[in-house]
């Protein structure tokens, strides 16, 4: 499904993309010469045709690689659906062809307005309405995507004139717009997650996503969570097929959990792709989530089979490595924003 050329330099730089020592810039110029940016987009708009289902498919391909890739991957077309879903067709005229060649790096920046749809946070960033537009204050605590030779980073803002909460694309190079240095992560260093401070920051109206942040986030959030599954998707399978290739050894005790794991987890790849496509997930929120829920613990019950299969040697450096990069991965996908914790916390209200 991937293109040769990206699967061999993704398994190149796996170690050094998760540890920071390779470089982040790279990342994306990486994933748009694959042309994997524009799957699930009509060719009428610059895409490759197929659908969102696809995209996931995509997604998943990349994470059975490295979690980072698939973490900007995520980042760049979450942000390009917005763009799509906005209904500022001049903004996205100005902005998708430089997103769709990786020029520009595209950043959600909207976990916390995920949490506030659903009760869980208030608004981060606050404006108030001025001539041109709008002055931003506040921040975001950690985004991911934010390429220093140039972003764009999505954000919903907490009307202080008592209005709607509005979603701005809020471009990096805007004054008052301070991103941090990297975040030090346990791993996936090299995806460009760092911290944005906003200081009285002047957006032009231009920049306006959408004028009701609500209605704009319940028809986002489908994409949002289901190609964030793609990355528990492509861990899952990755590390289910080492184990299968260790089962020709020694193992084979552990084939039929190793079917069971597979069967349940391409049956949940199967409800996914339905949801996204006949639009149950936005009438059915909690339905998405659960199946959130579950691809995590299908990615971690995955990493623990593939420990199981390969033994000490995967306590080994020498042997070990790329196992122990999938472990640190599986660590990931609980704390990514919405939460494993907060997604339970929704389905309990």
């Amino acid at each position: 499904m991937l293109d040769l050329a990206l699967s061999q330099w993704l398994d190149t730089h796996a170690e050094g993309l998760d540890s920071g020592s390779s470089d982040p810039q790279e990342v994306l110029s990486q994933l748009a010469r694959a042309n994997v940016l524009r799957v699930g987009i009509s060719p009428f708009l610059g895409g490759s045709g197929k659908n969102l289902a696809d995209a996931v498919e995509i997604l998943a391909a990349v994470a059975s690689h490295s979690l980072t890739a698939a973490f900007v991957l995520w980042g760049q077309r979450t942000f390009i659906e917005y763009v799509l879903q906005s209904s500022n067709f001049a903004l996205r005229e100005r902005l998708l062809p430089f997103l769709l060649d990786g020029k520009l790096a595209g950043a959600t920046g909207l976990s916390n307005a995920i949490k506030y749809l659903s009760g869980i946070e208030a608004l981060q960033v606050q404006g108030s309405a001025t001539e041109a537009g709008w002055a931003l204050n506040g921040g975001l605590h950690w985004v991911t995507n934010l390429r220093r030779s140039g972003f764009v980073v999505a954000a919903a803002v907490e009307n202080t004139q008592g209005g709607t909460p509005f979603i701005l694309a809020i471009p990096g190079s805007t004054t008052g717009l301070q991103r941090s240095e990297d975040l030090q992560l346990m791993g996936l260093q090299s995806s460009n997650t760092a911290a944005l401070d906003v200081v009285q920051a002047e957006v032009g109206s231009d920049w306006l996503l959408h004028e009701d942040a609500h209605a704009f986030l319940q028809s986002a959030r489908p994409a949002f969570l289901g190609l964030q599954c793609g990355m528990s998707i492509g861990l899952a399978r990755r590390s289910l097929q080492e184990v299968e290739e260790h089962l020709q050894h020694d193992r084979s005790i552990l084939l039929e959990t190793l079917l069971n794991q597979r069967w349940q987890l391409e049956g949940m790849v199967s409800e996914l792709k339905r949801g996204l496509l006949n639009g149950r997930f936005r009438e059915q929120p909690a339905a998405l989530f659960c199946l959130r829920i579950s691809f995590a613990e299908a990615a971690a019950n995955a990493v623990q089979l593939e420990l199981q299969a390969s033994g000490g040697k995967a306590y080994l450096d020498e042997h070990g490595i790329g196992f122990a990069r999938r472990w640190r991965e599986s660590a990931f996908i609980p704390v990514v924003t919405p939460t494993l914790v907060q997604l339970r916390a929704q389905l309990q209200r």
